[in-house]
């Protein structure tokens, strides 16, 4: 499925910001929140997964996940970069 460009951005980039995804990452990265923020619906999904089932210890991954798109950057759904 594709989505027609949003107004006000280029249409090979995303409408979603790298901060945002990078801070919800770090702070609630253990729900997934960066990643269905994003659009990436069955990464999100697996790190809820993993925390539940390590018992928070997955939360790791939400944090490097949250710093590697804050220094990285990092895609959306669509595969378009995520804006500044």
């Amino acid at each position: 499925m594709t989505y027609p460009p949003q107004p006000g951005f280029p249409q090979g980039v995303s409408d979603k910001s790298k901060v945002v995804a990078g801070v919800l990452g770090i702070l609630l990265g253990s729900l997934g929140v960066g990643r269905f923020y994003t659009g990436h619906i069955k990464i999100g999904v697996l790190q809820l997964v993993v925390s539940v089932c390590t018992l928070g210890l997955g939360g790791l991954w939400g944090l490097i996940d949250g710093i590697m798109i804050l220094v990285n950057g990092g895609t959306d759904a669509q595969g378009r970069p995520l804006r500044d």
